[in-house]
């Protein structure tokens, strides 16, 4: 196929994804995952909203908003995204909701504003872990940053 282009310029975070394109996304979590996601790459979530996948948003805002509760043992990752295939959901009890996967999608995205997500924010739901890459630690506890960006920088060797 296409190689992947690379979505140059400010982000419209109310279009829709582009197949095929790279974003900037971002993902928030805590120390100990964090860790492990940059040691190991990620592990998809069980469940949620969207499925199985690694949940990740465009808008720095929506990834802020995790790990829920304590904010102490924030970090928030900062991505690259090869959305491969894009399907929208953008409604509670959309009947690929949990199945965009089965039907030949790589990525699912929620609107901001559609009602699916408290915040409003939008958030995609991505399924191959080989499509998002860890390119920085935007923001980490104090005495946290340096141990997690000798990680990042011997996992890039």
């Amino acid at each position: 196929g296409q190689p992947a282009s690379f979505a140059h310029g400010e982000q419209k975070l109310d279009s829709e994804p582009t197949n095929g394109r790279i974003y900037v996304m971002y993902h928030g979590t805590t120390v100990a995952a964090a860790e492990q996601i940059i040691k190991n790459g990620f592990r998809p979530s069980a469940d949620g909203m969207l499925g199985r996948g690694v949940y990740v948003s465009r808008d720095e805002k929506k990834a802020a908003r995790y790990p829920l509760g304590d904010k102490s043992d924030q970090v928030i990752l900062k991505l690259h995204v090869n959305v491969g295939k894009v399907k929208k959901i953008d409604r509670q009890d959309h009947p690929m909701q949990k199945t965009w996967h089965d039907e030949g999608y790589d990525t699912a995205w929620v609107p901001k504003c559609c009602g699916m997500v408290d915040s409003g924010l939008e958030e995609d739901c991505v399924w191959d872990l080989d499509r998002i890459k860890v390119v920085w630690i935007v923001k980490a506890p104090r005495g946290h940053f340096r141990k997690l960006k000798e990680l990042f920088i011997e996992s890039k060797k």
